[in-house]
């Protein structure tokens, strides 16, 4: 099955080079490349691409925005984050947008074409350690809560105990360690929390985590 591909960045010399590294392989598609924010939020409601690798800052419409529109729309688009610093200060923005991940722009071929893989098939794009790191400052910045969050009340006490190792970056298998489960019976659960709370992906369900306050930054070292 062939994965297609939408690129966004103001530079033609970068969405030429992503291009030819995409395309060179067998599974990856290129179908549409954006100039701007405006003109990537129309692409990927035209084309409905499987992935959009969209640029943090772009001329008359950001990433940011183009990504909020997109999720908005109900597109099925995974949209990741392309940046040159791996903290940059909007790539929280993005998250909360509905931003599947974000890459570095001087990521190596191979790993570029494995990330839009991964993320096409919904799996978490960012590194655990990364992701940790990313989420404790996006969290920090958050308003304490008036009261308790009524939006995880849907889950089950299990499923909220999932979701906080999903939060912490933890994988299928580390989870199904650490709570003595199989790890057919962790992917039923995450899969649950995610329909139940209708989020894209792990990456949104840790944010919303934080967001609630279920995990607290800096509550618990790196897992690992």
């Amino acid at each position: 099955m062939t994965v297609t591909i939408l690129l966004a960045d103001d530079q033609e010399l970068v969405r030429a080079g992503f291009a030819m590294i995409l395309d060179a392989r067998d599974d990856l598609e290129v179908v549409g490349e954006a100039g701007d924010g405006l003109e990537a939020a129309a692409l990927a409601a035209e084309l409905r691409p499987d992935v959009v690798l969209m640029d943090v800052r772009m001329p008359r419409l950001d990433g940011i925005e183009a990504t909020r529109r997109i999720v908005a729309s109900g597109n099925t688009a995974r949209v990741v984050m392309l940046t040159t610093f791996d903290l940059d200060e909007p790539v929280f923005a993005a998250l909360r947008a509905g931003a599947s991940g974000f890459l570095l722009k001087d990521i190596r071929p191979a790993d570029l074409a494995d990330a839009v893989r991964v993320v096409a098939r919904g799996e978490a794009l960012l590194a655990p350690t990364v992701t940790r790191r990313l989420l404790d400052r996006f969290a920090t910045g958050l308003p304490p809560g008036a009261g308790p969050d009524r939006r995880l009340d849907p889950l089950t006490a299990r499923e909220a105990e999932v979701l906080t190792l999903v939060a912490r970056a933890l994988t299928n298998a580390e989870i199904a360690e650490r709570l003595f489960l199989t790890q057919a019976t962790v992917k039923t659960h995450v899969s649950a929390i995610l329909t139940k709370l209708g989020l894209r992906d792990r990456v949104q369900a840790a944010v919303l985590a934080y967001e609630t306050g279920l995990v607290r930054p800096g509550a618990v070292s790196d897992p690992g």
